[in-house]
């Protein structure tokens, strides 16, 4: 296609399939590889579990959520797109550009954690430069077609769920000591010490948090409905499918973990430090049924997570960032698309943001992983709740305007329970989170937890106090369905 007829509109290339991995594969990454480790140490099994648990009944009630509003409006604005129409104009423009910082300072996040992974077989090479080379490859897949960015997605996450079903085949046979040593007391682990549940509702609370970030990216799938084919087909079967992928991926790897692995081991807690981003609790369970080549096969599959991780999060900011522009929320240079449909200035934009990444040369590595990762922390979380207020809104405005629910091309579940516990769940995990540097007045430990809320705040109070912004009525909302046979 010549620059004389650039499209206007997202091409819709995503299939089925697409769609499934990228809700599964999006959120597989260092939070389960890595950090599920640091659960079980600070929590202990059984405090790890009802964390993933309760995480994960939240995430599916989001979903489906989600479900209901993208098959209605599929959409790459997505977030930004229902908090505007739903909520609140400052709200909706606060939600989306934190989803846009968010992703991209992820990607800058997993580019650092490239830099650890690398050391393990070239440990005297400068970590700069493998942060370069995957960000040339990151941006190199988001640069080409919608589909090509679908296909290579999902390669990376059909690696990732293989890796995870091996680790399940294994763990289990260990626990019918197939392959464990002969008088091991398998579930010793869930009674030693202060097990099941070590540290209290605190520590409950805190790694509550370490779970949500293990499942951020789930919501991708809303962003990905604005190039999806047939989206009012293929989005109700992405969604319907995570609740059973949660159960598999997280809380039986987390059950497995926390069955084979001591809680007190010091080497989980290693593993969630930057330090030692090598030493998964993955790799632990494999040296102990006897795969010396466990650390070197793993890092790999984390490599493939991390790569997973930066190209998801690239294409979703990228897009999130082109739907605000073509709305008059964002400068309109990022509104424009190249002859294959791809908004190459949005993309660069939000490479700029990645390429945060390169401040490892002047501060420190440890520093930089610590500060990027607080910074997205609780930005996964402030999107989450603008899922749960949009859908609720959208539901009421939807009935008080005489329209049916049988209308709808898919409708979410349990409503209003569903968003209204996962709106309570998030809130209590977002401002619990640190509750204790609130009480103790350490200012600096406050504002790099809390960075992300009052970031978001002053977008939306900000945006609110110059255009005036008020609450949309329900019977002034646009619950239109989206007309998706648009040119492609």
């Amino acid at each position: 296609m010549s620059e004389t007829t650039q499209p206007e509109h997202l091409q819709r290339k995503l299939g089925a399939r697409h769609l499934n991995m990228i809700a599964i594969g999006g959120s597989i990454g260092t939070g389960l590889f890595l950090a599920s480790g640091a659960t079980i140490a600070n929590a202990g099994p059984g405090g790890a579990l009802l964390a993933y648990c309760l995480i994960g009944v939240m995430i599916y009630f989001l979903m489906t959520s989600l479900g209901e509003l993208a098959t209605h409006n599929p959409t790459s604005g997505a977030f930004f797109t229902y908090g505007t129409k739903y909520v609140e104009g400052g709200f909706g423009f606060a939600l989306g550009w934190n989803y846009w910082y968010n992703w991209a300072i992820t990607v800058a996040f997993e580019l650092v954690a490239v830099q650890f992974i690398m050391k393990f077989w070239f440990p005297d090479i400068p970590g700069f430069y493998w942060s370069a080379i995957f960000l040339a490859v990151v941006f190199g897949i988001n640069a080409l077609t919608v589909k090509g960015f679908g296909e290579s997605e999902f390669l990376f996450s059909l690696v990732k769920v293989l890796a995870i079903i091996i680790f399940i085949v294994i763990g289990i046979f260990m626990i019918f000591k197939i392959m464990m040593t002969p008088g091991t007391e398998v579930f010793a682990n869930w009674s030693k010490g202060e097990a099941p549940f070590v540290g209290g509702l605190s520590a409950l609370i805190g790694v509550a948090m370490i779970a949500g970030f293990s499942f951020q990216g789930t919501e991708m799938v809303g962003v990905a409905a604005g190039e999806s084919k047939d989206p009012q087909k293929t989005i109700p079967i992405a969604i319907k499918q995570i609740f059973w992928r949660i159960l598999l991926f997280y809380v039986v790897c987390i059950f497995i973990i926390g069955t084979l692995i001591a809680y007190d081991d010091p080497r989980l807690l290693q593993a969630a430090s930057s330090e030692n981003i090598t030493l998964s609790p993955f790799t632990l369970l494999y040296e102990k049924a006897g795969f010396a080549f466990a650390a070197g096969v793993m890092n790999a599959v984390i490599l493939t997570a991390i790569l997973s991780a930066g190209n998801s999060g690239m294409y979703s900011s990228t897009r999130m960032l082109f739907d605000m522009a073509k709305n008059g929320s964002a400068p309109k240079a990022f509104a424009k698309l190249d002859g294959r449909g791809v908004p190459m200035n949005a993309l660069y934009a939000t490479t700029a943001i990645a390429a945060l990444c390169f401040l490892t040369t002047f501060i420190g590595e440890e520093q930089v992983f610590n500060w990027l990762l607080n910074m997205s922390g609780m930005c996964g979380f402030i999107v989450w709740l603008g899922i749960a207020v949009s859908h609720y809104r959208f539901r009421k405005g939807y009935i008080a305007q005489g329209n049916k629910l049988e209308d709808l091309a898919y409708r979410a579940k349990f409503f209003p329970f569903a968003p209204w516990f996962a709106f309570i769940l998030c809130a209590i995990v977002v401002l619990g989170q640190n509750y204790q540097a609130v009480l103790a007045g350490d200012v600096l430990a406050v504002v790099s937890t809390y960075i992300g809320i009052f970031l978001f705040l002053v977008i939306w109070l900000g945006y609110k106090w110059k255009f005036k912004t008020k609450l949309v009525p329900y019977q002034e909302m646009d619950v239109r369905p989206m007309n998706v046979d648009r040119e492609q």
